[in-house]
């Protein structure tokens, strides 16, 4: 099979997917052996041609434009398609800071010398062949492709059908660099047909696949959950809070909430509800309440909030449990006004879904019982819920953010893309 796109439909997608899978195991074979240098040489050199190819991926990015405009995407989803200068060059950037990781497979993460003189060592090794499912987010194509390869994986991307032109621009040159710093070409592939039963295809290739990344929509994740024969690490849905407790710094609680509600609306650690502590809901929901309106955000409240904008002049809508419970990706936020800190730990364990959430407060003891008693991927006091992300905590990049417990949680990168071995050295010990 050519490793060249495919863009009409194979006459038999079975096969075709099967092929990919034999291929990306048989390049998983190579990539175990494969030096760091070959690995980041490869990825400084994906990276400046990402950088003097811009104007060849931005034209494919256009006609992925266009076509979303014509189906109606929300301004969100739009956002996070759009491809721009400056984000190819943050994604080439992002390709030197993974090359400027240690190489995670060989690390010793445990050692230990036996009574009998055996030498055990605990040894990280790639976890095999990778298939990433992802929706429209372009630049995610180069952030796994890094990840993936730099810790000895084999990967086959699966885009959705909204960035199909720009993932193949970006794989093509992502792939062609393969090869001349002596990889598989393999390493990297590309699902470049929008069939959705091409998924179900590999979601059977438990032989040759074995992990599946799915990152988008509830009903991506569903439907992997449901069909998948090889185990499923998740990037579920993100129901982000940021409480406003009664000791908060209210100027700083306001820069926070715009910065995690407003920076990027379209993405999964933005926030999507509100929580404020009665003592200072009143002076709080004021100002912060014409803030986000003048920037678009609908806003959703319970009745005490109601009250509160109402009378201030803030436009406001009922808010229902569906909307406390909502991953919005847009500017809507909900709003609810809680009497203390054990109400919005209860709100959070009810609605929220383990990815972020933040305290804005200046009591210690707040901010340590908020973080011992809420059960997510990524805690923050006095921060946006913004910073859950691979980049920002120093992983270089991500592959997703992970709100399963097994085997990785938050924000996934190198490390969590390996797994271990037991490596044991003797001099003729036997068993007694």
């Amino acid at each position: 099979m050519s490793t060249e796109p495919i863009l009409a439909p194979p006459r038999d997608l079975e096969a075709y997917c099967a092929e990919l899978g034999r291929r990306a195991r048989s390049a998983e074979r190579l990539l175990r052996t494969a030096t760091g240098a070959q690995k980041n040489n490869w990825l400084l050199h994906s990276a400046a041609a990402l950088e003097s190819r811009t104007d060849e991926v931005l034209e494919a990015n256009a006609r992925d434009l266009t076509a979303a405009k014509a189906l109606g995407l929300s301004s969100a989803l739009l956002d996070r398609l759009k491809l721009t200068p400056a984000r190819l060059h943050s994604m080439a950037d992002g390709l030197r800071a993974v090359a400027a990781l240690p190489d995670p497979v060989g690390r010793i993460l445990d050692s230990s010398v036996r009574p009998n003189g055996l030498q055990v060592a605990k040894v990280a090794v790639p976890l095999g062949v990778i298939l990433f499912l992802y929706e429209a987010r372009p630049n995610v194509t180069a952030d796994a492709a890094a990840l993936c390869v730099k810790s000895g994986n084999a990967l086959i991307l699966r885009g959705g059908k909204e960035a199909l032109h720009s993932n193949i621009a970006v794989h093509g040159l992502l792939q062609k660099e393969l090869p001349r710093a002596g990889l598989p070409a393999d390493a990297v592939q590309l699902v470049a047909v929008p069939e959705r039963e091409a998924v179900s295809h590999l979601l059977k290739l438990r032989e040759f696949i074995d992990l599946v990344i799915p990152r988008g929509g509830e009903g991506l994740i569903r439907r992997v959950e449901e069909e998948a024969t090889m185990p499923v690490l998740k990037h579920y849905k993100g129901n982000c809070h940021v409480y406003v407790d009664a000791a908060a710094d209210l100027d700083m609680a306001e820069n926070i909430l715009l910065n995690a509600k407003c920076q990027r609306p379209g993405v999964c650690n933005a926030a999507e509800s509100l929580l404020v502590h009665a003592a200072v809901a009143q002076p709080f929901l004021e100002r912060a309440g014409r803030a986000l309106r003048q920037r678009g955000v609908e806003l959703r409240g319970c009745e005490r909030t109601q009250v509160i904008l109402e009378a201030a002049g803030v436009e406001v809508k009922p808010a229902t449990q569906e909307d406390h419970a909502a991953e919005f990706l847009d500017l809507i936020l909900s709003i609810k006004v809680v009497d203390n800190l054990d109400e919005a730990v209860a709100h959070i364990a009810r609605y929220g879904s383990g990815h972020s959430e933040a305290i804005v407060t200046n009591d210690l003891k707040a901010a340590r019982r908020f973080t011992a008693e809420v059960d997510a991927s990524a805690l923050f006091v006095n921060a946006s819920t913004r910073f859950n992300d691979g980049g920002e905590l120093g992983l270089g990049a991500e592959i997703g953010i992970s709100t399963d417990k097994f085997h990785a949680r938050g924000p996934c990168g190198l490390l969590e893309l390996t797994s271990y071995k037991y490596v044991v050295h003797g001099d003729g010990q036997i068993r007694t």
